[in-house]
């Protein structure tokens, strides 16, 4: 995958948003950009980078922004978005995840467009889909 910057960063929200941080780089891989962290633990707002790629998240709050996100447990375990992550090695991810006692949501698998993946809860319910397919190296 080219190492640019994404012009698109999803966000996240979490109860425990330092323990999603360790969860994010030590299983998916990602490497920690930017944490400001609050009074009593609270992560006010953390940039964690993969490749090219970046995501934001922060603890959850109670105030009017906040209270628009709901955790997937709040919602009976439905999400209303994921993410997909490249990685040039779902098995060694896959491996990861599940040493760290991970749910699988999805068998790692070869898919028919060329790509190896495989899909995966954290600790708060969200899901990530890993694979080898690569949309940049593509072209139509």
């Amino acid at each position: 995958m080219a190492d640019s910057r994404s012009s698109v960063i999803p966000a996240f929200r979490y109860r425990d948003a330092a323990a999603a941080i360790e969860w994010l780089c030590s299983v998916l891989g990602f490497t920690r950009h930017a944490v400001y962290e609050g009074a009593g633990g609270v992560i006010n707002h953390a940039e964690l980078a993969l490749g090219g790629g970046m995501i934001m998240l922060g603890s959850m709050k109670d105030d009017e922004h906040g209270r628009r996100f709901k955790a997937p447990s709040e919602l009976g375990g439905a999400e209303t978005s994921s993410a997909y992550i490249v990685v040039p090695d779902a098995d060694a991810v896959y491996a990861r995840a599940q040493a760290a006692g991970a749910t699988i949501v999805r068998p790692l698998q070869n898919m028919d467009y060329g790509s190896r993946e495989f899909a995966v809860s954290d600790p708060e319910g969200h899901t990530w889909s890993v694979g080898t397919y690569d949309p940049w190296s593509v072209r139509s």
